[in-house]
């Protein structure tokens, strides 16, 4: 007999898993419309924002969420959901988050393109490392047997490639891309969120159960994020809109692309999808209430946010 590997399963159909990769696939070309080849010159001009935030996101983040899990010590598949979200590029929402909060727009969009094309490579390394590192963990990624070449496979089709094509469309057909950008971002986000939702409505008994033991896990995880994006912009030096940026950029997630790793490998871990599905929820809040406490308070040259 198989041995289950958490306590929680949620049921999730393939229909409903293509369904999800298309929504997410359509998410990222709508933000990909909105990116031009220009904006890839100012890694030349500014390197040191984009370097930190990079630093940030895929280095700092995970390694936080490694000590954090060590001295808090949750379940396995939490512990491995944690991982997961820490090893994702940054939200799709974030780039509004950042001009409602008065940061830098230029610097946001930046890292948003050349981090989703860095994550076809990095998201599966940091799960496969710092899951390893962490003996629970460790022993579901040796039960599952995640092949990593399918896993940047399918983080190279939900991303890099429609990041790529929508900055051709903008780059060719301007006035169409300004027309489609307006439409389609916003409403494939939202077909994206509903259909988490009804996922996990059709498990909605066996979440509830579990939701105030993830919750404040995900609280937790989030403002360590949040704050360690604030605390590296301000070690390095930056000013205050870049620092709101970071803070952004590090602590709201693309838990779309994690539940879809989830869905697609790690199915039998019903937790992990759990902490992934409420962080995709958590940070909407969190980072819309900060981006609107900053709003609040105009920035003063070079005096800290």
């Amino acid at each position: 007999m198989e041995q289950q590997l958490d306590t929680l399963q949620i049921n999730f159909s393939p229909e409903n898993l293509w369904i999800l990769n298309i929504a997410l696939a359509f998410v990222m070309y709508g933000i990909a419309l909105e990116i031009s080849l220009s904006d890839f010159k100012r890694l030349w001009f500014a390197p040191r924002p984009i370097f930190t935030g990079l630093l940030s996101q895929f280095l700092l983040l995970p390694a936080l969420t490694f000590i954090l899990v060590l001295l808090l010590k949750p379940e396995p598949g939490i512990a491995l959901g944690m991982f997961l979200v820490a090893a994702c590029p940054g939200g799709n929402v974030s780039n509004f988050m950042t001009y409602l909060a008065g940061g830098n727009n230029a610097l946001s969009v930046s890292l948003t393109a050349l981090a989703t094309l860095l994550a076809v490579m990095m998201t599966p390394f940091n799960l496969q490392f710092w899951g390893s590192l962490y003996g629970p963990t460790e022993e579901i990624l040796e039960q599952v047997a995640v092949a990593p070449a399918e896993m940047v496979k399918l983080v190279l089709l939900l991303l890099a490639i429609p990041l790529v094509l929508g900055m051709l469309t903008r780059h060719y057909y301007p006035r169409l891309a300004n027309v489609l950008a307006k439409k389609l971002k916003w409403t494939s986000l939202v077909f994206f969120l509903l259909l988490i939702l009804l996922a996990l409505y059709d498990n909605s008994e066996l979440l509830v159960s579990r939701l105030q033991s993830v919750f404040w896990m995900v609280l937790l995880h989030n403002a360590l994020a949040l704050s360690a994006g604030y605390t590296i912009a301000t070690l390095m030096k930056l000013d205050g809109q870049d620092r709101r940026t970071l803070a952004i950029e590090t602590g709201i997630q693309n838990s779309g692309l994690g539940l879809l790793l989830i869905f697609t490998f790690f199915e039998q871990l019903g937790t992990m999808a759990l902490l992934t599905a409420v962080w995709g929820i958590w940070h909407l809040v969190s980072g819309l209430a900060i981006s609107g406490y900053w709003s609040s308070r105009p920035l003063t040259k070079n005096i800290p946010g």
